[in-house]
Order: C-alpha cells, then sequence, then structure tokens
C-alpha cells in the first residue's frame, strides 16, 4: 500500500503561489538532490487541473535536458478532474470521470509505491479531509514573500487539523523541508 506526500513551496509569510519571486534563488545542490530523491521515491504525481496544465506546459519541452525534466515526463500521473478529457502529457490518467474522486484515490492508495503531490490547493485540502494525505512536506523558504494576495498563501478557512513533527531537513541556505504527518480526525470522521 502506497502513501500520498504533498510537497509545497511555501515562504515565511505563507506565499505559496509566486514561486517565480524567490524560489529558484533557494534551489542550490542540497535542494535539487532533495527534489530528485523525493521525485525518484515516487512512482506517480497527483494534480489537480490547474497544476497539470502548468506542468504538461512547462516539462515536455524539457524533455532530454536533465534527469529531473525526464522523470517528470516518465512518471505515471494522475489528474482530479470533471472536465478534462483527453490529457495530451504523456502517461496521464483523468480521475474523477465516474465521479467518486475519493474511491478513484483509495484505490491508487491499495497499488505499491507513493504517490507525491506538488502544491497546495483543492486537491489537497479533498485528500486532508477525507484522511487519504500521508504526508505533508513543507519546504520553507526564508524569505518573505511580502506580495503574495489572500488567495495565494496557505491559509484557507477550514477545519482544524493537526500534524505530527516526522523530520526536518535544514539546507545551508536556511531552506527547511518539514516533513509532517495528520494526526486528528476530520468533520469527516476519517483518520487524516
Amino acid at each position: 500500500m502506497g502513501k500520498i506526500v504533498n510537497a509545497t513551496y511555501m515562504t515565511l509569510d505563507g506565499d505559496i503561489q509566486n514561486m517565480q519571486d524567490w524560489h529558484f534563488d533557494y534551489l542550490g545542490a542540497e535542494a535539487r538532490r532533495a527534489a530528485v530523491g523525493q521525485l525518484y521515491l515516487s512512482q506517480a504525481l497527483i494534480m489537480g487541473r490547474k497544476t497539470y496544465e502548468g506542468f504538461a506546459e512547462a516539462w515536455p519541452a524539457q524533455a532530454g535536458t536533465n534527469e529531473f525534466a525526464d522523470r517528470m515526463n516518465s512518471i505515471k500521473k494522475y489528474v482530479v478532474s470533471s472536465t478534462l478529457k483527453d490529457p495530451s502529457w504523456t502517461n496521464t490518467a483523468v480521475l474523477g470521470e465516474t465521479g467518486d474522486v475519493l474511491a478513484e484515490i483509495r484505490a491508487l492508495k491499495e497499488q505499491p509505491g507513493d504517490i507525491l503531490q506538488y502544491g497546495y490547493g483543492d486537491v489537497t485540502r479533498l485528500l486532508v479531509a477525507n484522511g487519504l494525505l500521508d504526508e505533508l512536506r513543507i519546504w520553507l523558504h526564508p524569505v518573505l514573500s511580502g506580495k503574495a494576495k489572500p488567495t495565494d498563501v496557505l491559509y484557507r478557512d477550514g477545519d482544524q487539523v493537526r500534524f505530527a513533527l516526522n523530520g526536518v531537513e535544514t539546507h545551508s541556505n536556511g531552506l527547511l523541508v518539514l516533513s509532517y504527518t495528520p494526526t486528528t480526525k476530520t468533520d469527516s470522521g476519517a483518520e487524516s
């Protein structure tokens, strides 16, 4: 049985959207090794439609340029969407066509290997609310974005969910990778 691992890049002021303004300043050798290791330990990716569209535009254009891009292009990908019908990116399947995306995600978790998810959005909130997220990795960048709008930050009104710290990876440039496991029950009664 696999687990679903979310990797979210975030600033000290909670910005999870404007990575072009701050992330690449902290993408040194340590972060590259960690990112490659995280991707190679996963057997599949799961994402929402917005993430899929951004990734499907970016990664195929980088095919053959580096091992990370090649892995992104070859790994099995699952997109949660009720409107996407014919994904163009290689090795992509759509979840939600049956109308029961939660059952489809539960079935995926029964297969061997971890499933990686990038970013924290509607799909992550669905996973957390239904006890399907197994690990949250916050890649905390030591910078204040200073320009994030309310929709650009991790915070949203919702149920309280508590987490247990699994570990901290400290990079020499101040980047921290914080690993957490959900420990509380959600309103739906599912253990998260």
